[in-house]
């Protein structure tokens, strides 16, 4: 019998502990160890989901020869020293997204990645989104022509940057949300863009505690000469019918792409108060299993390490994507059209 990869958990958040589900479930994987700051947490996760170990600090992890493979998954401002000690102990890492805030700790990563022969994915999950893959797969054939305009929009309710978010301050919609949509928009369309204007606002939510900005909205010009603008909003309320409002939208010179993730009314629940869009995309259970695109990235990761394939996702893609965040942040400080310097 083939003995089963050792997988760890950094980070046992809300999504963190979606990975754990993942790896507890995964034939060829065993749930080794869940690290997390907050250690009753990591215990609880750790005993929730079979992993033999609970502790607070990833370099016991980095420490453990018998561990094959970690998921980051904390704040986004918090990757990089975990990923560049994971990767220099020889751990093969998924990290969520965005890989890192800024671009020297991208390159850093990607550096001790490569140095220590180590798998290196971001969890891009709106890759293994159907839709999204529907429109990707059409636009590679040549059904779409060439792609002229994207609109991707991706925001919250302010639950989420209020509530959800107990770090949402040190963060943004930008790079919490932001990446998701530019790396969305980009994989679709199929280029990086070379320059970026953004417009933001900070009055709401700083009104509220959370001085964090409101919203992005920003325009990425690319080489072959497409336009799509970005929508990033966290101040939705909180009565809408989804915490998440995702919807897309791409023109090219033979057709046109319409993608409504969060109200095309697959499943919709109404009661006195209000109307919930139920999520049957991105993590639905059913009898008892974890469905949905956000587990597939997760488990594609898996399945790297257990059959040494390369990610579909690797580390130079969260470098571009942070580029170009970056880039977007300077513009909206600036209030001018940023290049994206490579």
């Amino acid at each position: 019998m083939v003995s089963k990869k050792r997988f760890a958990l950094v980070g046992a958040g809300l999504f963190g502990e979606m990975h754990a589900k993942v790896y507890s479930n995964h034939a060829g994987v065993e749930l080794a160890a869940v690290c997390d700051l907050d250690e009753p947490r990591a215990r609880q996760v750790a005993e929730q989901y079979g992993a033999g170990r609970a502790c607070r600090d990833w370099r016991d992890i980095a420490a453990d020869d018998t561990i094959d493979a970690a998921s980051i998954a904390t704040p986004d401002f918090a990757h990089t020293e975990a990923a560049v000690g994971l990767a220099e102990a020889g751990k093969h890492l998924l990290v969520e997204k965005p890989l890192a805030i800024t671009v020297e700790d991208c390159e850093q990563i990607i550096a001790a990645a490569k140095k220590n022969t180590v798998k290196l994915m971001v969890d891009f999950h709106n890759r293994w989104s159907p839709p999204f893959h529907e429109a990707h797969c059409f636009i590679a054939g040549g059904g779409l022509g060439s792609p002229r305009y994207a609109y991707l929009r991706l925001s919250n309710t302010t639950f989420v940057p209020t509530k959800m978010l107990s770090w949402a301050s040190k963060s943004s919609v930008l790079w919490f949300l932001g990446s998701h949509a530019i790396d969305a928009a980009c994989w679709l369309i199929g280029e990086w863009p070379n320059r970026v204007y953004s417009v933001s606002r900070r009055e709401v939510l700083r009104g509220r505690g959370v001085d964090t900005p409101d919203l992005f909205a920003s325009t990425l010009e690319f080489p072959g000469g497409a336009v799509a603008t970005i929508e990033n909003v966290w101040l939705l309320p909180d009565a809408a019918p989804n915490i998440v409002d995702m919807k897309c939208e791409l023109i090219g010179t033979k057709a046109a792409i319409y993608i409504d993730t969060t109200s095309n009314r697959t499943l919709a629940i109404q009661d006195e108060s209000r109307v919930r869009h139920v999520d049957v995309l991105g993590g639905p259970v059913v009898h008892g299993k974890q469905l949905g695109f956000a587990i597939e990235s997760i488990r594609h990761f898996a399945d790297c390490v257990v059959q040494d394939q390369e990610p579909l996702v690797p580390g130079e893609v969260g470098l571009e994507v942070t580029r170009i965040c970056s880039a977007i942040e300077r513009s909206a400080e600036t209030g001018e059209a940023v290049e994206v310097r490579r």
